[in-house]
Parts: C-alpha cells; sequence; structure tokens
C-alpha cells in the first residue's frame, strides 16, 4: 500500500511529500534530508530571487542524489493605490513603536511585471538545472510553461483547495494534485473561489476530488504521523504532503521561538488571517493578528502587505517575540515533535505499517 504510483514517479521510497515551506523554513539541509530519508524533499522558492533559486537548487544537488522538487507561487495580477500604501504604514505604525523600528519610507513596493519577470526567470532556472519536479501555488501557470516543463520531463503538481479546482489543475495538464485541507498551516492556495468557500476539511475533500479527476492526489492539512497518512490512503490519495510536523524538526530553518510555539500550541489556537502578507493563512494567534483583526479588510493584497511587514517580522526574530512572527501551522499542533527527519519519518512508516498488518 505505501508503493503506488506517486513513489514511482518520484523514485521514492514513502509517498510523503514535504512542504515548500517559503521563506526560510525549507532549508537546504532540511529538503536534501527528507529525499535522503525516502520522501520528497521540496523547496520553497516563492520568495526567493532567480540568482538564490539557482544557489539552492545546487547546493541541495551537492547533498542528494535522490529526487527533490521546487514549489513556486504562480503571479496573480494586482494593483495598489498610493492611498492603500499609506493607510496600511499608518496601521502598522503602532506595531513598529513597539519593536523600535523606523517607518518604511521609500521602501521598495512589488509591481507585478517584476514578480511575472522573477517567476519566468525561475521556470527558466528549473528547466537549466533539471530539477525533476516542480509545483505550483495560488493557481495556474499558463499552459505555455506547463508544456516546456512537462517537454523536460519535469513533473508538474498543482495546488487545489475545491473539487473545481483539482478538475481545472487537470484540464490544464499538470501530472498531479495537492488537495489543501482546511486544516492546513500556511497560505490558503485557493483561487478560483473566496477562501471562506475553500475551507473543505481535508477528510471530506480527498475521496470527492479523487471521484473526479483521474491524476494522482497528494492530501495536505493536518496530517503528522503514520495514522493521518494510512487515512489519506484509505480515502484515495496516493501520498501525503506534511508541514507542520517536519517544521518542528531539528533541520527546519524555522526560527527557534517559531518551533517553540508550535510545540507548545493546542489546536484550538490556530486562526485564519490576512494580516501578514495580504493573503488568507493559518496561523497560530498572537498580538499582531489580534491588534489587526479589525483592520483586516482595508489592507493591500499580496506581495504588497507581504513586503510591508517584511521589517516588523525580521525585527521580531531577532528580538525572540513571538507576538509579531508569522507563525504559520496546521490545526494538529499537540502532534507535533521535536526530532530529526529520520526519526520522523521512521516513525509515520512504523506506525503505518503497524495500521496495515492490523497490530
Amino acid at each position: 500500500m505505501l508503493k503506488n504510483k506517486i513513489t514511482e514517479l518520484f523514485n521514492i521510497d514513502y509517498p510523503i511529500v514535504q512542504a515548500p515551506m517559503a521563506g526560510g523554513v525549507a532549508t537546504t539541509k532540511l529538503v536534501a534530508e527528507v529525499s535522503n530519508c525516502g520522501g520528497l524533499g521540496t523547496m520553497g522558492a516563492g520568495y526567493m530571487t532567480p540568482e538564490q533559486t539557482r544557489e539552492q537548487i545546487r547546493e541541495i544537488k551537492q547533498l542528494t542524489s535522490h529526487f527533490f522538487g521546487i514549489n513556486l507561487f504562480v503571479p496573480n495580477e494586482f494593483t495598489v493605490s498610493q492611498d492603500e500604501i499609506i493607510l496600511a504604514d499608518q496601521i502598522l505604525q503602532p506595531i513598529r513603536k513597539q519593536l523600535d523600528i523606523p517607518p518604511s519610507n521609500g521602501m521598495e513596493i512589488p509591481k507585478y511585471k517584476n514578480v511575472l519577470e522573477t517567476f519566468n526567470q525561475q521556470i527558466k532556472i528549473v528547466i537549466e538545472e533539471k530539477v525533476p519536479v516542480c509545483s505550483f501555488t495560488f493557481g495556474i501557470p499558463s499552459r505555455e510553461v506547463i508544456d516546456v516543463l512537462k517537454k523536460n520531463d519535469i513533473i508538474t503538481i498543482g495546488t487545489a483547495t475545491t473539487v473545481r479546482e483539482a478538475i481545472e489543475i487537470e484540464k490544464n495538464g499538470l501530472d498531479m494534485i495537492v488537495v489543501q485541507g482546511s486544516e492546513a498551516g500556511g497560505h490558503r492556495g485557493n483561487f478560483m473561489n473566496g477562501c471562506q468557500e475553500s475551507l473543505v476539511g481535508l477528510m471530506s475533500l480527498i475521496p470527492q476530488v479523487v471521484d473526479n479527476v483521474n491524476i494522482p492526489v497528494i492530501a495536505a492539512g493536518g496530517i503528522m504521523d503514520g495514522r493521518g497518512l494510512m487515512a489519506s490512503l484509505c480515502l484515495g490519495a496516493k501520498g501525503v504532503q506534511m508541514g507542520t510536523a517536519i517544521l518542528t524538526s531539528s533541520e527546519s530553518g524555522a526560527h527557534q521561538v517559531y518551533k517553540e510555539a508550535v510545540l507548545n500550541a493546542k489546536e484550538d489556537q490556530t486562526v485564519l488571517t490576512r494580516s501578514f502578507s495580504g493573503k488568507w493563512a493559518r496561523g497560530i494567534k498572537n498580538k499582531f493578528i489580534n491588534e489587526m483583526h479589525k483592520e483586516e479588510a482595508t489592507l493591500p493584497e499580496f506581495p504588497v502587505q507581504n513586503t510591508l511587514t517584511q521589517p516588523i517580522r525580521k525585527a521580531a526574530a531577532s528580538q525572540n517575540n513571538q507576538e509579531f512572527l508569522s507563525l504559520w501551522s496546521g490545526q494538529s499542533p499537540r502532534l507535533a515533535k521535536n526530532q530529526t527527519v529520520d526519526t520522523l519519518i521512521k516513525n509515520i512508516i512504523s506506525q503505518a505499517n503497524k495500521i496495515i498488518n492490523n497490530n
């Protein structure tokens, strides 16, 4: 049961994919270690420059000869007015004061054409560096991008939060689908409906997607151990994607304060917020989320808000202050452990085998 189309295509021992976790969590060491331990390591290149992207791909190749993947954010058109930026700046100013950091005067605000150009350069690098697997979040790339990746024998994966999105991903020619349940930590991958309409629980979502598409499905959201893996496989998924479980591993690049917040959190402490980035995401509730909650509707879109809050998150990390960090986490933090990737994967497989053997 643990060997299937996904393990075959990815050339891996176990149907376990590491969630990309952009922003420094998915270190070179972490990605390589997941692949070396029989899963599929994935680098999160969503916030990287083309140069950083190429550099990390080459570093990973130094540490593993196994398959690994890369995840890119599909650029979506966005506009922002000067008035919106001024208002967002005013809203954030009291928080900057608490952290003793200067106003954001003169900060370079992202432009859509630059984001698109970076994405296109990253695609070129993925092809040149022969990365075997490329996944996408926040939408579906153009047919031209999909076709050129497939021509170069790169496996493509889309992210869906509803059956409708999954069908669209298959229709556009991608090879696999990560179905993201409402339990998942981090940014929501919805691209056809609003966030609220796309909050389908994973155990409801898997069988409905599986019944409506013909390509392999990978389950994501709240999966932390062998029980979650087996439940997903029983419902028709061919593998699982795990983020929070791997985030607290010793190889993860998450700040120690962040890891401790997840390790000490309870299942009812995660909420959806767009305060940090302008895009809805699930994380552990803290002072920043509480203070920004009433202003959420007026905040600029992603990636503009993400850029405006970057100095706040950076200062909070350097001050070991979890109250102003984006503490992305799924809804199963009580199951998180401080352990190595090797121990985590061995425990997952041991538990899964016990279930298979009815022990």
